[in-house]
């Protein structure tokens, strides 16, 4: 890493000190500017009306096929799964849950449902589970012959396999046939895969690199709209509802981006502060993967806002703050007040001055729901963000290598953002009015434990190689264990496939708990997924991969 000599900021009858700070060179300008305030979407606003009042008329119609207690149990179940993948699932969200409490109530009265169909019984599993039904993964012994092995006769149903494939993803430790099927399944789905016609082909391809449960349910609505129109058995009045619902909701969408491109444009941080990320329509990708509903439209405004300044603390603490400011940055950041400005260098006051401003706009559009005192919890995790951050420098200024244990306990759990974000993310749900679910993450329960190793871990095997500073969770492994990085990120990424089962098992054990704070949890981690992946930390270097995510979905509305 480089580094460019500054001054920094000098006390009373004192010269300015040249101070070393690093010179980041891995990290590329903004690419949006001022794109999505000037950009006009094709749909003009007479074209709008017209295509909700055929959305009305639509989802009329699909309520109708969903509720048809004439089609059979694996027709409604087939129309179940391709109503969730095409993104349309929350305008039907109180019908799918009885419909599914009714396939449940089946199952433990007749275990033998569908015994030899292996996409139904898989995909029965996959959807219940998801939903937060406990089905034993025992329905698929049945599929497995007297050797102990999943019987050939089944490699034949491409799309059985496929549907176990997806299915293995919501597994929970000690299901050692779920382990067996992935294994299983992923080994003849690769081999089929060049021999596959279309829309399949693209189906198991996409499958095979982003499984659907690890997958943010907007991608997937996105690309799954082009497989299910390839389909020759789609429903042609569920795929119209899909593409105009997604266009529509992009159009919400883009109204959101243009409101925080000119809130950030008014903050004009990125020329004070070069040295941070200038990632605002990302980190709108980021809020808008947490959850994309219409009645979401605050939260994600507030998630984005949070994910940008919390960029802009990550990389003032990761890289670019000396130590003695550092330390004060965190202590006028416990009193969480302006008057504490005063003792901090001007980069800092910057800083400090939009975080509180951005929390007080928090107060002022919640105070309008009677709900302004749950900003409060949101305060207080990113508090504890910003410690464990300071942590951090604080190791790299003793030349501290801590463990890999308590690298993960002092600071990896919190910096992982899951408790924070999730936080945030509930002050945008109106039903959630109360307290509880706000104390609870801020216990760090299990659920939310497991979020944060995932995201954590995935973060430090893609930024390894670039962040030459603060030890991450790749070399705290290494340095305990003696370890290569090769197989430091080996032993890391079982972790991560250990912390994926132990979320299943804890969403599963959640019911009791409000469905979208589940969810949430559960799509922050997700997006962890879907952003450090293939060796790139596609939040920071988002000129390749996440360009093309932006376009797909906020940009380019798909053709009806």
């Amino acid at each position: 890493m480089e580094h460019s000599v500054v001054s920094a900021a000098p006390r009373k009858n004192q010269q300015p000190l040249q101070v070393v700070r690093p010179l980041i060179t891995y990290r590329h300008p903004d690419l949006w500017g001022d794109f999505f305030l000037n950009y006009t979407p094709p749909q003009a606003q007479d074209t709008q009306l017209q295509m909700e009042q055929e959305l009305a008329d639509l989802e009329r119609e699909a309520r109708k096929k969903l509720l048809d207690t004439n089609n059979n149990p694996k027709e409604r179940i087939v129309f179940i799964d391709a109503v969730e993948r095409l993104g349309v699932a929350y305008h039907f969200a109180e019908e799918i849950e009885t419909i599914l409490q009714q396939f449940y109530d089946k199952y433990m009265e007749h275990s033998e449902f569908y015994q030899n169909d292996l996409h139904t019984v898989s995909l029965i599993f996959r959807i219940l589970r998801q939903h937060g039904f406990w089905v034993s993964s025992d329905v698929f012994e049945k599929f497995k012959g007297d050797d102990g092995c999943f019987k050939e006769s089944i490699i034949k149903d491409v799309q059985g396999m496929l549907s176990l494939y997806e299915a293995t993803f919501l597994g929970v430790k000690g299901e050692k046939i779920l382990d067996e099927a992935l294994e299983f399944a992923t080994t003849q789905l690769e081999s089929l895969v060049g021999i596959l016609s279309e829309p399949q082909a693209t189906e198991v391809t996409r499958a095979l690199k982003k499984p659907l449960h690890v997958d943010i349910p907007r991608l997937v609505s996105r690309y799954y709209i082009d497989i299910y129109e390839g389909n020759p058995c789609h429903d042609k009045t569920l795929l119209r509802f899909a593409k105009i619902d997604f266009n529509l909701l992009q159009l919400m969408h883009l109204k959101e981006l243009q409101h925080l491109s000119r809130w950030w444009k008014c903050l004009d941080l990125p020329k004070r502060l070069p040295f941070a990320r200038d990632r605002i329509v990302e980190s709108y990708f980021w809020a808008s993967g947490t959850f994309c509903e219409p009645q979401y439209a605050l939260g994600r405004v507030i998630c984005a806002q949070i994910v940008q300044i919390l960029t802009i603390h990550d990389d003032t603490y990761d890289t670019y703050g000396l130590f003695e400011e550092l330390e004060s940055y965190t202590k006028a950041l416990h009193r969480w007040d302006k008057t504490c400005m005063d003792q901090l260098p001007d980069y800092m006051k910057l800083i400090y001055e939009a975080l509180i401003d951005t929390f007080e706009g928090f107060v002022q559009d919640l105070a309008k729901e009677g709900r302004s005192h749950l900003v409060f919890y949101a305060r207080e995790l990113f508090k504890a963000q910003c410690r464990s951050y300071y942590q951090e420098a604080k190791w790299l200024h003793d030349k501290y290598v801590p463990t890999y244990e308590e690298h993960m306990v002092a600071v990896g759990i919190t910096t992982a953002g899951t408790a924070l974000l999730s936080a945030t993310a509930l002050l945008g749900i109106r039903e959630i009015a109360g307290e509880e679910p706000f104390k609870w993450i801020s216990q760090t329960p299990k659920l939310v434990k497991a979020s944060c190793v995932i995201g954590r871990l995935l973060n430090d095997i893609v930024g390894c190689k670039n962040k030459n500073q603060i030890p991450s969770a790749v070399e705290c492994f290494m340095a305990q264990y003696d370890a290569s990085e090769e197989k430091a990120i080996e032993e890391l990424y079982k972790k991560v496939e250990e912390a994926w089962k132990e979320l299943n098992e804890e969403m599963l054990k959640s019911r009791n708990l409000p469905r979208q704070l589940l969810t949430v949890i559960l799509n922050l981690t997700r997006l962890a997924a879907v952003i450090y992946r293939f060796d790139v930390d596609e939040f920071t270097v988002s000129n390749q991969a996440m360009r093309s995510k932006i376009q797909a979905l906020f940009i380019d509305p798909i053709p009806l």
